[in-house]
């Protein structure tokens, strides 16, 4: 079963037409999408997503690009629908480099309350690690949680070999697609397979062949031959390489397959 493990399915993009790409996608074989939050405002969304959509499991956490519209007590709110609902994994939480006018010092009061709700609660985290990579890892090395992936991986080698060392997977998706990322198509060839989840990044990094236009978790299928062929093997073995990869970075999807299949 291919796993989508991170598509915003809840965003605001999809919200014309949302049954039909959630139903797009159980076509094209996705049997499984991960949701995460961004925004302690957007929990709701997430849940009736995932309550509408069997397909579809949450992640709830607040983005580093969201923490100037959040306030010291919305971790409060986060403890609070961890120990209520339970989700596959805290995310999609991290910091992030990129924006020029984002607030490192807030970025990192959240990022680092949140490891320590991952830690209490004994959950994954899903990680945005854009241009922050080193940092990132520092505060990992210091709270350590019970690994879990890092989305959208753009760093180096040895970066990718510290992540894996502390019990993460990496992220690969749209970025993977296009022949001048030459980098990361490097390492989704070489990196270890059980370290390899492929995800959409859905509405957000669309990949070559949509020529920037929104992307969709039913692209999934052809971003896996794409890693396929990056790695000289065949969808089948990628396919069942990455659902392993995903259900041992975030444990609670062996639980969601068993009974998604009895659905």
């Amino acid at each position: 079963m291919l796993i989508d493990t991170h598509c915003h399915l809840d965003a605001d993009e999809f919200a014309v037409d949302r049954d039909a790409v959630a139903a797009a996608a159980l076509q094209a074989g996705v049997g499984c999408m991960v949701v995460p939050s961004v925004a302690v405002d957007t929990f709701f969304g997430a849940k009736t997503v995932v309550e509408r959509y069997p397909a579809c499991v949450a992640a709830y956490g607040i983005h580093p690009l969201y923490v100037a519209k959040s306030r010291p007590d919305d971790v409060a709110t986060v403890r609070a629908w961890l120990e209520r609902e339970r989700p596959v994994a805290v995310g999609e939480i991290g910091l992030d480099g990129f924006v020029p006018d984002a607030d490192p010092v807030l970025q990192e009061f959240f990022f680092v309350e949140q490891l320590k709700l991952a830690r209490e609660f004994d959950l994954p985290v899903i990680l945005h690690v854009r241009r922050a990579i080193d940092t990132v890892l520092k505060h990992l090395r210091r709270i350590r949680v019970r690994g879990g992936i890092a989305h959208a991986f753009n760093g180096s080698r040895q970066q990718a070999d510290e992540f894996i060392k502390l019990g993460f997977a990496l992220g690969f998706g749209g970025a993977m697609t296009y022949s001048g990322s030459t980098r990361i198509r490097a390492l989704a060839a070489s990196l270890p397979a059980e370290r390899i989840v492929l995800e959409t990044d859905a509405p957000d990094i669309p990949p070559a062949w949509l020529n920037g236009g929104r992307n969709t978790p039913d692209q999934l299928p052809r971003m896996a031959d794409v890693l396929a062929e990056l790695r000289l093997t065949d969808r089948a073995t990628v396919v069942a390489q990455s659902h392993a990869a995903a259900c041992a970075a975030l444990p609670a999807l062996r639980d969601f397959g068993r009974a998604f299949a009895e659905l």
